[in-house]
């Protein structure tokens, strides 16, 4: 048998994939990256699975991820546990204190650990936290309070961050945050991951949804914008291309380079390995916001 044949076209393949990776590993190699998790991400086991073996691998070669996340299918489950019957107005949960508490017991008490405990069992060093520590994010009510205590980001001060992740810790952070009179609020998780990656100067902002990216033709997944400017962005929310639950997560990517992170990503969640193949590929898969046309790694 010569040598040649004796290589499996798999293996090829996989020298090949790593051979394409090695110039974004070397780029992104200690730059921190913001990753909004949740979605059918989180919720599917298989997901949740592959999520989590993309985030050890990330802190492997050398970048520095930080995890934010929600949890709106379990906190529903909870409620319909104590009969507490979910609200919604303009796409966002009515949190009443009786709501909050169970908000808080579900993002700080549950998911999280489930998440750190995760990441924990494929070898990383995760820490779990919410807004509240530190205190990492200062929240204020939303709007004049038609909501509950749904919250917004008043403030973000990342120092309590900085320690872990120098020491190779990957900071897994609820969306839970107090406000100056230490009354929790719960507060939309892109919003946390973006004012995050801007107060982190992260190098990019990535967050898991259940669409492909952002699409000319919301009916059609074959017309993925694989890449617009900032300005673009803009473009597509006031022509209505960007509508409905896409505009605040755009509109977090806005805020997000305004404010110095180099780029933000928009991914399909449902698809396994979605943060390396977005990352570490020449193609990627999502929808890339860049303060410029320029293309950037």
């Amino acid at each position: 048998m010569s040598f040649d044949s004796a290589i499996h076209p798999d293996d090829t393949l996989r020298v090949s994939v790593l051979s394409e990776a090695l110039p974004y590993i070397q780029r992104f190699a200690g730059r921190r990256v913001v990753v909004k998790y949740g979605g059918a991400a989180m919720v599917r086991a298989d997901l949740r699975d592959a999520v989590y073996r993309d985030l050890v691998l990330l802190a492997s070669v050398g970048v520095q991820p930080v995890v934010v996340h929600g949890g709106g299918p379990e906190i529903n489950e909870w409620l319909g546990r104590l009969q507490i019957e979910p609200q919604f107005r303009d796409g966002l949960r009515v949190t009443t204190p009786e709501t909050m508490d169970v908000v808080e017991m579900v993002l700080v008490g549950r998911v999280n650990k489930q998440i750190v405990n995760g990441l924990n069992r494929l070898g990383a060093r995760a820490v779990g936290l919410s807004g509240s520590d530190g205190p990492l994010v200062r929240a204020r009510t939303y709007g004049e309070g038609c909501n509950g205590l749904v919250g917004e980001v008043a403030a973000v001060d990342p120092a309590v961050l900085f320690p872990l992740l120098d020491a190779g810790y990957i900071p897994v952070i609820s969306s839970v945050a107090a406000d100056v009179e230490g009354q929790a609020h719960n507060i939309n998780a892109d919003t946390v991951a973006g004012e995050l990656a801007a107060s982190l100067q992260a190098e990019k902002l990535i967050l898991l949804t259940d669409t492909p990216g952002i699409l000319r033709n919301r009916e059609d997944p074959s017309t993925l914008i694989r890449q617009v400017s900032l300005a673009g962005a803009r473009e597509l929310i006031a022509s209505g291309v960007v509508a409905g639950g896409m505009t605040p997560k755009t509109e977090c990517c806005i805020r997000a380079l305004a404010q110095g992170v180099a780029a933000a990503h928009i991914v399909d969640g449902r698809t396994p390995h979605a943060l390396l193949l977005e990352v570490f590929t020449d193609a990627g898969i999502g929808t890339m916001v860049v303060g410029s046309s320029r293309a950037v790694l």
